[in-house]
Parts: C-alpha cells; sequence; structure tokens
C-alpha cells in the first residue's frame, strides 16, 4: 500500500532547471532510501542519485555539479533540483524508496518524463 506520487517533469531548454517531486506514503521503514532512477528509449535504467534518512548522498557522476537531491523526512518527500541540463538528461525518471521491514522492499513511482530541448 505504499504509493509514490512524482510530479515536476516537463520540457525544458538546455541549460535549464526542473526540479521533480516525489511523496512517499504508507507503511515505510524509519531507515530508508529514496532516490532517482532514470530510463532513456533503448537504454537501461540507472541510478541518478540517492539519499538516506540521515542524509547521505550518492550521485551519478555524469549529473555530479548540476543536480542536487535532497528530502524532508517529516513529509517523506524526496526532491531533484535539476540543473544545467543537457539533451543527454532527456529520460523518464523515476521515483525510487527502500524500505526495510523486515527485508528490502524496493517501492516505485509511475515515472515522469524530463525532456531536454531546444
Amino acid at each position: 500500500q505504499v504509493q509514490l506520487v512524482e510530479s515536476g517533469g516537463g520540457l525544458v531548454q538546455p541549460g535549464g532547471s526542473l526540479r521533480l517531486s516525489c511523496a512517499a506514503s504508507g507503511s515505510i521503514s524509519r531507515f530508508n532510501v529514496m532516490g532517482w532512477y532514470r530510463q532513456a528509449p533503448g537504454k537501461q535504467r540507472e541510478l541518478v542519485a540517492v539519499i538516506t534518512t540521515g542524509g547521505n548522498t550518492n550521485y551519478a557522476e555524469s549529473v555530479k555539479g548540476r543536480f542536487t537531491i535532497s528530502r524532508d523526512n517529516a513529509k517523506n518527500t524526496v526532491y531533484l533540483q535539476m540543473n544545467s541540463l543537457k539533451v543527454e538528461d532527456t529520460a523518464v525518471y523515476y521515483c525510487n524508496v527502500e524500505s526495510y521491514i523486515g527485508t528490502r522492499h524496493d517501492y516505485w513511482g509511475q515515472g515522469t518524463q524530463v525532456t531536454v530541448s531546444s
């Protein structure tokens, strides 16, 4: 019954910015990992950025210095601020939550399209 609601995707020009949001609801472990993955047409899904409850982060090398992941633990919401967007950032972005109740459980959002084009 865990649900993830994503928002913020859209069309933006190269060099522009977008901010993605993902709000999680339902039973999620106190310690968890929230993050963003993306998948471009014909390519495998890849990690973009993740953040733990404690604030530790990990970024794909391709987005370091441009994207910033953050979270609001009280709201169970994760954000992805995307700056200096490039055409190659075009993909469907998926929110992910790793919850640990008994064992690891992964939950995924439906995905939000990000298109970077002039």
